[in-house]
């Protein structure tokens, strides 16, 4: 059994003491995140003691609230590995159905979760800034070497990077330059002795010696505390996907971007088609039940939106799903949005369709279809004045874009029973 298994299959032995066994085993899953959590409950296979997610788990756990019954997690082989690595498709056969295509042909790490993560809730404008993030030597191509160091410092927690020693952390400094600072909340200033920029001559054994501290920072930081991560050499369908079965290819702005839009795209697909069963729009109250899914709401608070978008005369011409996906990519603007209504409002006043049509604008560059807008304005306008209190608004809709993990840290344990059995009591009455 590995290290992880023992959070998620548990066999007590008649001689071991059971209170000492549940209080080791709360201490450790308290330790745990919500999206590390998340991860062991969903990933069904394991190679070498670690576990991955497929790419039908990594779906299914961003639109599911749980994950298909299995008895175990399978444990693959060498083989069944490279056959993996054999099937893996070519980042320029990228789809927005590659992942439900892989269905259980593939395997992604826990940091590339976090990372795919990140991906949804991107905006059009944010994708430069991840690929960036990436690109630490600044050429607009990301290596191999560049991917593994940052995508793994996107899986510390911040008491895991304030414990690096001071000559890996200086290391990662001049390796990471703004994107390791930025990380961190340090001053975004240029990283002193950039011979590879400042010295011409001395340029390509600067670069050879950044690349030898690429490598050697990938391998200091492999943390197996969780079993989250190994110190092997597996090669994800994700690298395999960027940078080729060899790993010498190289992921440029314009196929990293893609990506990302094909990532988003294949997720809220995979929603609207949960709800318009073949057809080519859902109803307005399915389209509400999306919107909410995700939220931190009670039963009469949920119902209560509910029955106010039935309540009110709206033409129930339906949602398409490019409406649906605009309005999704206005909720990756969110922030945005949030800046320039207390730019503009000042009061916290509440908001006219006009004034929320024009913030969206501004936030995301396009416009959202007047009827869509009608259509959020009888969900969340509570009096019916024609005015949104977008305070919040907001509130329930970054419970949406971050998919309950916020909700998930509010309700666990005792908690969540109780709220459990309150809503089940309601549901009776």
């Amino acid at each position: 059994m590995t290290q992880l298994g023992l959070y998620c299959n548990v066999n007590l032995k008649q001689s071991e003491p059971k209170d000492i066994l549940k209080d080791e085993l709360s201490e450790r899953a308290i330790r745990l995140s919500a999206r590390e959590k998340r991860f062991i409950k969903f990933a069904s296979v394991e190679f070498d003691g670690q576990i991955y997610m497929t790419p039908q788990d990594f779906l299914e756990s961003v639109v599911e609230q749980e994950p298909r019954p299995r008895l175990k997690r399978k444990t693959l082989t060498a083989a069944e590995i490279q056959h993996l690595k054999d099937d893996t498709p070519s980042l320029k056969r990228g789809s927005p159905s590659l992942f439900r295509g892989l269905r259980d042909k593939g395997i992604i790490s826990y940091t590339e979760y976090l990372f795919l993560l990140s991906v949804l809730t991107k905006p059009t404008s944010g994708f430069r800034i991840a690929f960036n993030m990436f690109d630490t030597d600044g050429n607009q191509r990301v290596d191999k070497d560049e991917f593994l160091v940052i995508r793994h410092i996107l899986g510390l927690s911040y008491r895991e990077r304030d414990a690096i020693d001071p000559e890996t952390k200086t290391a990662m400094e001049k390796i990471f330059s703004f994107a390791w600072k930025g990380k961190r909340g340090l001053d975004l200033e240029a990283p002193e002795g950039d011979e590879t920029k400042a010295n011409g001559e001395n340029g390509d054994e600067s670069k050879d010696k950044e690349k030898n501290e690429k490598i050697k920072a990938h391998h200091h930081y492999v943390d197996d505390e969780q079993g989250l991560q190994r110190k092997h050499k597996v090669d994800t369908t994700l690298q395999i996907h960027f940078f080729g079965k060899k790993g010498d290819q190289e992921l440029k702005f314009e196929g990293f971007k893609n990506f990302m839009q094909n990532l988003q795209t294949e997720v809220l697909e995979i929603e609207f088609c949960e709800f318009s069963k073949g057809h080519e729009r859902i109803s307005e109250v399915d389209f509400a039940k999306i919107l909410l899914r995700y939220t931190y709401l009670d039963t009469d608070e949920y119902d209560s939106y509910l029955d106010r978008l039935l309540d009110r005369d709206t033409k129930e011409r339906g949602v398409s799903f490019e409406e649906f996906k605009a309005f999704c990519q206005f909720l990756n603007n969110l922030d945005d949005f949030a800046i320039a209504m207390r730019m503009y409002t000042l009061a916290d006043q509440a908001i006219s369709k006009d004034e929320f049509s024009r913030a969206v604008k501004i936030c995301t560059g396009s416009e959202l279809n007047k009827h869509l807008i009608e259509t959020v304005f009888a969900i969340f306008d509570e009096d019916g004045d024609g005015l949104l209190s977008y305070k919040e608004f907001i509130a329930i809709m970054k419970d949406r874009l971050h998919r309950g993990f916020k909700s998930v840290a509010k309700a666990e344990g005792f908690e969540a029973f109780k709220q459990c059995l309150k809503a089940e009591m309601k549901s009776k009455v």
